[in-house]
């Protein structure tokens, strides 16, 4: 026979966790006129067909294009190398690419050339649609250092000004999407927390190269930096 003080505890305990699961799925991030969406490096040379296409790179941008309009406040960045940037594994006799090498501000990736500056393979996708895109951070301009971050500099002392730019804003937290997840997203992301805001990335908006374990590293770099790991659907639109 049922004892029905236990059947009586089960239904409690069933009716709490459906509501706090419903409470979870209630909590999504709801961005304000504090926040502002970074849509990092969605160009041509990382998408299908380009010089250092990202495996699925183009699936970020219709996700990129749902958050984006949730957001008042979106910078976008372009990788805007010179011809035979140092980079470049081209430019290194002998080097081949994701061969890495030591230069004056550490190690250096040598990559295919790509987004070299005025080219096609510079653009920004077609099928980004973002019309509220105040700003175009361009980086990796500088001939002999390379700049992952939308922040600092390969040297880690050069800054784009995009730090100050936010903050003459109010904006205090950022979330963070584009390419790639493992480099100029992970680099972007922990240079946004060493200036003070508080950081996201959005994973389902991201893909990573994944070269020598380098995805699983960035995102361990990311979370001991405190930045928070997050999907699309946890962004709330009301």
């Amino acid at each position: 026979m049922l004892d029905r003080r236990r059947v009586v505890a089960g239904l409690g305990a069933t009716a709490l966790a459906t509501l706090v699961s419903n409470e979870l799925r209630a909590a999504a991030i709801k961005p304000d006129e504090v926040s502002a969406l970074l849509v990092i490096d969605v160009q041509n040379c990382f998408l299908p067909g380009g010089s250092l296409a990202v495996k699925d790179g183009e699936q970020v941008v219709p996700v990129i294009n749902k958050i984006a309009k949730t957001f008042a406040n979106v910078v976008i960045t372009q990788d805007w190398h010179t011809p035979g940037h140092v980079s470049f594994a081209s430019a290194h006799s002998g080097k081949k690419p994701f061969e890495a090498i030591d230069l004056a501000y550490g190690k250096q990736v040598l990559w295919p050339d790509h987004c070299v500056q005025g080219t096609e393979g510079s653009a920004l996708s077609k099928d980004l649609a973002i019309p509220q895109a105040a700003l175009i951070i361009r980086k990796g301009f500088h001939r002999d250092v390379d700049s992952y971050s939308a922040f600092t500099e390969a040297d880690g002392k050069t800054t784009t000004g995009l730090a100050a730019y936010l903050k003459a804003r109010k904006v205090e937290r950022v979330f963070v999407a584009g390419l790639a997840t493992d480099f100029c997203v992970a680099w972007t992301a922990l240079d946004a927390r060493k200036a003070g805001f508080e950081t996201y990335v959005v994973e389902d908006a991201c893909r990573g190269i994944d070269t020598q374990g380098s995805l699983a590293k960035a995102w361990a770099d990311m979370a001991e930096a405190g930045v928070k790991r997050i999907q699309s659907s946890d962004i709330g639109s009301d």
